[in-house]
Order: structure tokens, then C-alpha cells, then sequence
């Protein structure tokens, strides 16, 4: 059998999967309204891929970083290597790394399992994720083994990244490969998902916790794997054992305000209500089954608020699941196709010039001292687009705003790598440009205000959604 029929998802109408096209419509178009900067949307059911849509710039051939939801694929590297005799959940996680831990070991850190670096109950009082990236030599499993244990791992449940890391430190002890090189045969080949990249620490080891990007149609795949309990086109890729272990609840995150992050925690997995679960990550990244129902969801965006994505799927998608085909339905068919495939973020609505362009277009602007290390700044106004040019630490930034449209490029501005950007841009005033960048392969996206005043500027940055404050402090600067 190819590869290519191996991995390759069936399309079929919603109607012969048992949903009807005006319920995915309803929530395809309360999603746009309302929730804002969702990315992109894929159902199936039964198997079979009944809609999906990209959010442009996003589209089906990019990666999206998945942030936490790479856990899920950490937890399913943990699940091979048990079934393959290297280890047992039952495992004392110390005694994989002899040479990192401290010179007093805690009663509490020698009890410390395999399964409860899984379950999220290490029993640490707190995330301790920010000690690993503070570490100077770079060794992060002795950052991790150097913090204190308040409480008998299994009895409190704290939602903890670097518990992952040491997930993935291990599994590399073991084979000698990194995660993405250990699951690239086992997981990632068989299922048709090519180029995965995950981001490393500094000692060379697969971080586990965030950092895996690969595409939506990737996440609706791992999703499929698991609502077959890890069967695969007529192979057992995943233990059917280890989907229900994984996938069962561990540990009791009952604490939680919002009710899907409430209903038990797995190995890397969270329980969702109405008897589904999911892996998720920051700003909107979900792979979610629904195993009553024969349905997986995935969806990728850059939301603040992730409960109010769930909180539309079961409003809309649940109660629409029939056990039995529909009647199809050319009209609403239509329909959703059209939406799913018009689907886009906004430009950034303005004029398309103002009478101060031909005094500050081409103008470089010297950025007072500021904690972004931001040197200089200008804008050339052209009939169509503006190019803006940043200067910082890093070197010389170029990016195309469009007018009413976006121009497509890449920039190493975020001290990212090369990072795809889509980006437009309008006087939202006589005296100030504004610009949108979206970096579409991201949860990102940011915005810049320029506002200009005699041979001065000031300049404003500020992102979606961000693990801290989203506004930047304000920059100023004068003509060079």
C-alpha cells in the first residue's frame, strides 16, 4: 500500500456523515462573528472529512505552531517506548538522570514517577517551566530536579510544561533519538505528516512541551489515530491500551473555573464535558475527540478566551450529530462552501493616503533607547503598498503593507527564524499610519501605529494575544 493511499483522508458531504451543512454554517459563521481570529476548522466524522476552512493568510499547506498541544504527541512518544519494554510509568524518574540530581534528593522527588510527570502531579507547587530557561549551563533536567517538591507527587495536580520536557529528556536517554527522530517512523511517516519540527533546548533535546508545527490536517489525523484507539488503515500504530490509559483521567483539575479544564486530566491529555477530550495549546489550538459521536475536531487560532471556542462547539456541532445519514442538501451546501472557502482575516480599513505622506515617506527616524533594542524606523509610501523598515539588534527588517489587500513576505524581525508574514496597512488618521502583520504560520498577529508629529514619531506595538502584556511600551524617535 503507498503512503499516499495510506494517509490519505476521505471527503464527503456532511449530510452522509450524519450532520447537516446548516448546523456547520451556523457555527462556522457565529465562530467568524464572534470568537475573531480563528485560523482554521476541520470535522470529521466517521472517518471522513466533512468541512474545513482556512482563515487567509492562513492555508491548509502551512504549519501552525500548536504550543501545548505538542504534549499530547510527547505523551504518545512515552506510550511507544512503554510498548516497546524501554520503560514503565511506574519508573522513578530520578534514577534516569544520576548525574543531574541534587546532592539532597527529597523524599517527595524520590517518589517522584514517570506516570505523574504524565499526569501533571509531580507535586510541585507551582509551574517550574521558567527555572529550566534560566539556567545558565543549559541543563534543563537539573534545573527541573533542582526544584522543590511541596507535595507527594499524585496529590496535587499543577499544570507544569517542564514535567514534559523531562518526558521527552527521557525518551531520548533511552533511544539516543530526539522526539521528532523517534516518532518520524513510528508516527509521523505512517500517518502522512511530513516536515514536522519541533524546537529543542539548548543541550539538542526536543522540548515536549510546546514546539511542535505541523498542519491542521495533521492534528485532524492524530485525532483520527485516536478516536480508532491507535489503529491506522489496518495497522496498530499506538496501543489500543495506551489510547484509554492516556486518555482516561489521572488527575483532578476540579479547581478550574472554566468547565472543559475541569473534568480530570490524563497523560497529557485533557477530559472534556459531554465525554470527549482533547490536547490543546495556548491561544486556540485544539485536537478535540468525540468518541460518542465518531467526530474529531481540529481547529487552530489566536484567541485570549479558548472556553468560548469549546463553549460554540457544543452549542452548535453537538446537538446537530445524527446516528443516521441525511438527505442531502445541495442548497446548504453550497452555502458552507462558499463560506469555508472565503474565509479570511481582516485588512486594516483606513485611507489609502493622507497629506503628510510626501513629507515623512522615506524619512528615517532614530528610536530612542528602549528595551526592544529598536534603533531606526521609516516608511516609504507607495501607490498600492508601504514598505516599513525596522532596524534592530538583529539587522535590517523589510515588510510590504498592502492597501485593501495583504503582501505576502518573510521576516526575521521577532527573532524568530524566518517567519511568513501577510501584511496591510491605512492612515487611520491624517497623522497616523497604522499596520497589521499576521505571521501565519503563528497564533500572531501585530499591530503598529506610527503616529507622526513635525520631525518626530511615535511608535506603538501590540500583539493579539501574548503570555504577558500584549502592548509594548510606547517608542519615540526623531529625524536622522
Amino acid at each position: 500500500m503507498t503512503l499516499e493511499r495510506t494517509t490519505a483522508l476521505v471527503r464527503t458531504s456532511p449530510e452522509a456523515q450524519g450532520i447537516s451543512s446548516s448546523a456547520i454554517l451556523t457555527f462556522v459563521d457565529v465562530a467568524d462573528r464572534t470568537l475573531r481570529h480563528l485560523h482554521s476548522f476541520m470535522l470529521l466524522r466517521h472517518g471522513a472529512v466533512i468541512a474545513e476552512g482556512w482563515w487567509s493568510p492562513y492555508a491548509p499547506q502551512y504549519p501552525h505552531v500548536l504550543f501545548s498541544l505538542s504534549k499530547s504527541f510527547a505523551s504518545t512518544a512515552v506510550g511507544l517506548a512503554v510498548a516497546e519494554g524501554r520503560l514503565s510509568v511506574d519508573d522513578r524518574v530520578i534514577d534516569f538522570f544520576l548525574d543531574e540530581t541534587p546532592a539532597e534528593i527529597s523524599d517527595n522527588l524520590a517518589a517522584m514517577r514517570i506516570h505523574h510527570l504524565l499526569s501533571m502531579n509531580t507535586g510541585h507547587a507551582e509551574d517550574v517551566t521558567g527555572a529550566l530557561w534560566e539556567r545558565k549551563d543549559g541543563n534543563w533536567a537539573a534545573a527541573f530536579l533542582a526544584q522543590p517538591v511541596a507535595h507527594q507527587p499524585g496529590t496535587y495536580f499543577v499544570y507544569n510544561s517542564a514535567a514534559t520536557y523531562m518526558l521527552s529528556a527521557i525518551v531520548q536517554k533511552l533511544t539516543g533519538q530526539t522526539l521528532i527522530e523517534y516518532l518520524t517512523p513510528r508516527l509521523f511517516r505512517p500517518l502522512g505528516i511530513e516536515n514536522p519540527f519541533w524546537e529543542s533546548c539548548p543541550r539538542g533535546i526536543n522540548v515536549g512541551g510546546w514546539g511542535l508545527n505541523i498542519t491542521t490536517e495533521d492534528i485532524a489525523r492524530f485525532g483520527q489515530l485516536y478516536l480508532q484507539r491507535g489503529e491506522w488503515h489496518g495497522q496498530q500504530l499506538v496501543p489500543a491500551a495506551w489510547v484509554d490509559e492516556a486518555t482516561s483521567a489521572h488527575s483532578d483539575n476540579s479547581r478550574n473555573e472554566n468547565p472543559d479544564w475541569a473534568q480530570g486530566y490524563g497523560y497529557q491529555f485533557w477530559r472534556c464535558r459531554h465525554n470527549a477530550y482533547r490536547g490543546d495549546g495556548a491561544f486556540g489550538q485544539f485536537c478535540v475527540v468525540l468518541p460518542e459521536h465518531d467526530a474529531v475536531i481540529a481547529i487552530t487560532a489566536g484567541i485570549g478566551n479558548m472556553q468560548s471556542v469549546l463553549d460554540l462547539v457544543w452549542e452548535h456541532l453537538l446537538p446537530a450529530f445524527r446516528a443516521e445519514t441525511l438527505p442531502e442538501n445541495p442548497a446548504a451546501a453550497d452555502a458552507l462552501r462558499g463560506k469555508l472557502g472565503s474565509l479570511a482575516l481582516p485588512t486594516l480599513s483606513g485611507d489609502a493616503s493622507s497629506p503628510l505622506a510626501p513629507r515623512v515617506s522615506g524619512k528615517v527616524y532614530q528610536i530612542d533607547a528602549n528595551e526592544a533594542k529598536i534603533e531606526t524606523i521609516s516608511l516609504d509610501f507607495g501607490a498600492d503598498e508601504t514598505i516599513f523598515t525596522m532596524r534592530n539588534e538583529l539587522g535590517e527588517h523589510r515588510v510590504a503593507c498592502g492597501y485593501g489587500t495583504l503582501r505576502h513576505g518573510v521576516t526575521e524581525m521577532n527573532g524568530r527564524g524566518r517567519q511568513r508574514v501577510a501584511a496591510s496597512g491605512a492612515w487611520t488618521a491624517d497623522d497616523l499610519y497604522s499596520m497589521r502583520l499576521y505571521f501565519y504560520e503563528t497564533p500572531f498577529y501585530l499591530s503598529i501605529d506610527c503616529r507622526f508629529e513635525d520631525d518626530r514619531i511615535s511608535v506603538r506595538f501590540e500583539r493579539n494575544v501574548d503570555f504577558g502584556p500584549t502592548e509594548r511600551p510606547l517608542l519615540t524617535g526623531k529625524q536622522k
